[in-house]
């Protein structure tokens, strides 16, 4: 593909992700990206240095991938490429800049400043399931009544899953229902980068003000504070002003307080005050009602079958899972072709690849329990029963029969034992993990290191 033809793509793909993001993260992250080519189905991007690659290929990736893919009918890749900046435009942020509200997002105004939330965002178009009710159920309850449920809120999961949705629906929520409510809403990397220019410009008064005014604090991955100690130890002031303000702060991570390295033990301790909950990795049906939901956006319909093929084949990410829609629909869009089985696994090849490169294995799961435990793996499938064998081994039979699809009887079979102690082992476990919170603790970690 020529110049005169990717660019115009790239030009194209801009606009929707300017009407996708906040125009801050707009300009930060995306408004540097040069277009390089598109060869082999893959288009090479430039930015500036290898920060800004591995940030928009862990944050951004997808959804760049997922715009191209519609523009383009194409399941379509995308490598960033370091070394390339863009060119500086003379008029690229005019002073004054009159627009309309983007039709994926509606403008609210937090305290003194227009933000802007996805539209989709909110609990009605959020798909509860068994992975993900209770933390549905808290942030339902604290949209309610800030500052009086759970304070503070605190979200963990692997990326992909939701936290982002929920954060976004309580801010809108609590908008619509009081008005002049005073929200502030942002990533922890926007947060870093106002409380940066506060101390260039010397403006740390105005910064503590706006912040520790307003009634509700939501703060998307607040995992990147790690090992910036300047800031949390102004988030630290933050936080201790709103929360005995009865002010309600909502964080999201993907990973629970205790296990984030690098973060203040006072940190630590004031994000364990209030509730933390964990949103999993959704099951079959849930992941089918996503589809379902996400299909009702486009006018183009897609049997059951292949719905159903999607959620069993990508299991680990909502990004991907709505990725891989956006993919089919765009190409029924543009051919009016129909989408079957085999239609789809063509479509959608590169996505499946990746993420049966990433699927767990009964093997896999033996390998890091044993080593969890520092026991042999051949101890899995021995008949030894002492404590410190057979507890990890009914472990590893639990996380193999949370984590895989594997029949009860597959599992069994590579533990050299029967259907019946499988599901007595995952039994004993489960109880444990509600009654034991150390031990909840303890598989948390060990199902995050596993999904890794």
């Amino acid at each position: 593909m020529t110049p005169e033809e990717f660019i115009p793509i790239w030009q194209d793909a801009c606009k929707r992700l300017r009407r996708l993001l906040n125009e801050d993260t707009y300009d930060r992250w995306i408004a540097g990206i040069v277009p390089l080519g598109f060869t082999n189905q893959t288009f090479r991007l430039g930015v500036s240095n290898d920060i800004f690659s591995e940030w928009l290929t862990a944050n951004y990736k997808e959804l760049i991938c997922g715009t191209l893919a519609e523009i383009t009918g194409l399941p379509v890749k995308v490598k960033f490429e370091t070394g390339h900046e863009a060119p500086v435009l003379a008029e690229r942020k005019p002073e004054k800049r009159v627009a309309p509200a983007p039709p994926t997002t509606h403008a609210l105004r937090d305290t003194g400043h227009e933000i802007s939330y996805n539209r989709r965002f909110t609990f009605d178009t959020f798909v509860v399931g068994e992975n993900n009710k209770f933390a549905h159920a808290a942030s339902c309850a604290v949209a309610r009544a800030p500052g009086k449920a759970y304070n503070p809120l605190f979200v963990h999961g692997a990326t992909g899953l939701g936290k982002t949705h929920l954060l976004q629906a309580v801010g809108q929520e609590v908008l619509q229902v009081r008005k002049k409510a005073r929200v502030a809403y942002m990533s922890s990397e926007e947060f870093a980068n106002k409380f940066i220019d506060a101390l260039r410009d010397r403006a740390l008064p105005k910064f503590r003000r706006h912040f520790r005014s307003v009634d509700l604090l939501l703060i998307d991955d607040v995992h990147f504070f790690t090992g910036k100690e300047q800031l949390q130890e102004e988030f630290f002031h933050t936080f201790n002003a709103l929360y005995n303000g009865h002010k309600q702060i909502i964080l999201t991570s993907d990973r629970p307080p205790h296990e984030i390295r690098g973060l203040e033990k006072r940190l630590v301790s004031r994000f364990e005050w209030g509730l933390t909950t964990e949103i999993m990795t959704p099951d079959i049906e849930t992941r089918v009602a996503i589809l379902r939901r996400k299909q009702e956006d486009h006018n183009v319909k897609i049997n059951d079958d292949v719905l159903f093929f999607i959620a069993g084949c990508i299991k680990s990410n909502i990004r991907r899972l709505e990725g891989a829609l956006i993919r089919l629909v765009s190409y029924t869009s543009m051919t009016g072709g129909e989408i079957t089985i085999e239609k789809a696994q063509q479509l959608l090849r590169p996505i499946l690849e990746e993420e049966s490169s990433n699927a767990l294995t009964i093997e896999g799961i033996q390998r890091a329990v044993a080593e969890f435990f520092d026991i042999r793996v051949a101890d899995m499938t021995s008949k030894r029963r002492p404590h410190n064998i057979a507890f990890p081994r009914q472990v590893a039979m639990y996380l193999c029969r949370k984590l895989t699809d594997f029949s009860s009887p597959a599992i069994a079979e590579s533990f050299n034992r029967n259907h019946a102690t499988i599901l007595h082992a995952a039994n004993m476990v489960d109880k444990r993990i509600k009654k034991d919170m150390d031990f909840q603790h303890m598989i948390g970690k060990l199902e995050r290191s596993l999904k890794s």
